[in-house]
């Protein structure tokens, strides 16, 4: 079995209307409400909004970079905080064709990396998120804590939040920077997973069901 991850399926110029409600604040102001932006893909991983000029305040709208028939695309750190309807997004729009869901399983995880065992659980919970591999989430109680070195990164994402904790690995071997992180407050569709760790499949060995997994190959190799 390949260790690739699956391609994304969505093409680069690809355009699709988008039926949330976008809005954009700076400071104590809404400088974007608009409930007609297009998804544009301007590279396969993700889309990006291109707003209608109107409903984007005229000193950002003029500041914009790109206009494309009567659209206009923000540079996402442009604005303090983005929206779709009330909720707020991180990092970059939410892709329609992307999905993520954490199911909570009874599959034998074993995490390893120069031989030590970084945690072991019978009741880990699966993020499948599409075109990245599937991540296992343990509780902390099945993850040896002492070989964990906290980290001052943090990282977001659209689709799971802000991440509250990493942790970099130290082992016989050596110290490996931000192996692991958490979520203490996901966002909602991956409740699931508030509290536990995740390790790169990417950067340690995983041992799924007695099944040694290959390490895929992804940005994040």
């Amino acid at each position: 079995m390949s260790g690739d991850y699956p391609p994304s399926v969505n093409t680069v110029g690809q355009m699709v209307p988008s039926a949330r409600r976008v809005r954009a604040t700076l400071g104590a102001r809404v400088v974007v409400d608009t409930q007609r932006a297009v998804y544009v893909w301007e590279h396969p991983a993700y889309p990006q909004y291109y707003l209608p000029i109107e409903d984007v305040e005229p000193g950002l709208a003029a500041a914009a970079k790109i206009h494309v028939h009567g659209l206009v695309r923000l540079e996402w750190e442009a604005v303090d905080a983005w929206f779709e309807e009330d909720e707020q997004i991180f990092g970059h729009p939410r892709s329609p064709y992307h999905r993520v869901d954490a199911l909570r399983s009874s599959r034998r995880v074993r995490v390893e990396l120069d031989g030590v065992v970084l945690g072991e659980s019978s009741s880990p919970v699966l993020l499948f998120e599409t075109a990245l591999p599937t991540r296992y989430y343990l509780s902390r109680t099945d993850v040896d804590m002492g070989v964990l070195e906290h980290s001052d990164t943090a990282t977001l994402c659209p689709y799971k939040g802000r991440t509250s904790d990493y942790w970099s690995v130290r082992t016989p071997g050596g110290c490996y920077s931000d192996l692991a992180w958490s979520y203490a407050f996901p966002l909602p569709a991956v409740a699931a997973i508030a509290g536990l760790v995740a390790f790169y499949n990417e950067k340690v060995d995983l041992v799924v069901d007695g099944e040694a997994r290959e390490r895929p190959v992804t940005p994040f190799s």
